[in-house]
């Protein structure tokens, strides 16, 4: 299920229908991160690490956010500062924002197709915690990545007009 063309692949609208509940949710959820991830597309530095809104929120930030989210919800990693996840290094380019992102999902993508059973709650590898059913985890991730989504498209507006997906 995991995008193999990225490029365009946002323009795409989910599917209404699948052979699977699992299909559709994943399908929500891929159109969802390919329009988040698009939204840094020709963003100059350093408007795209600029706070748009006075919690300082940025583009840039989001997408980092969300790399972590998808790492502590799927593979189980631990985040110290959910707070700090909102700033990407300065060292980092979007470049590398975006393909620590795209290796996030790749990841959290390959976890979900080993998984048949949306209401089991034994998927994630190496849980140290208890661990939700997958269909929670891919909701709430479709949930949150719409969230941020949203964000998202209102800092790329007040950046340079570009709206839309």
């Amino acid at each position: 299920m995991t995008p193999t063309n990225r490029a365009g692949r946002r323009d795409h609208p989910p599917p209404r229908t699948g052979p699977s509940e699992k299909e559709v949710l994943v399908g929500f959820l891929d159109y969802l991160r390919e329009s988040v991830a698009a939204k840094v597309d020709g963003v100059p530095e350093p408007e795209v690490r600029e706070p748009g809104v006075p919690s300082g929120t940025n583009l840039l930030g989001l997408i980092h956010h969300l790399t972590h989210v998808e790492r502590a919800l799927f593979l189980g990693a631990q985040v110290r500062s959910w707070p700090a996840t909102f700033r990407a290094p300065r060292f980092s380019s979007v470049e590398d924002v975006v393909s620590a992102y795209y290796d996030a999902v790749d990841q959290s993508n390959a976890v979900i197709d080993a998984c048949a059973d949306l209401a089991g709650s034994d998927w994630r590898p190496e849980a140290k915690d208890s661990c939700p059913s997958l269909r929670w985890a891919l909701t709430h991730m479709v949930e949150e990545t719409g969230r941020h989504a949203g964000h998202a498209d209102i800092l790329r507006e007040q950046i340079d007009g570009r709206t839309g997906r």
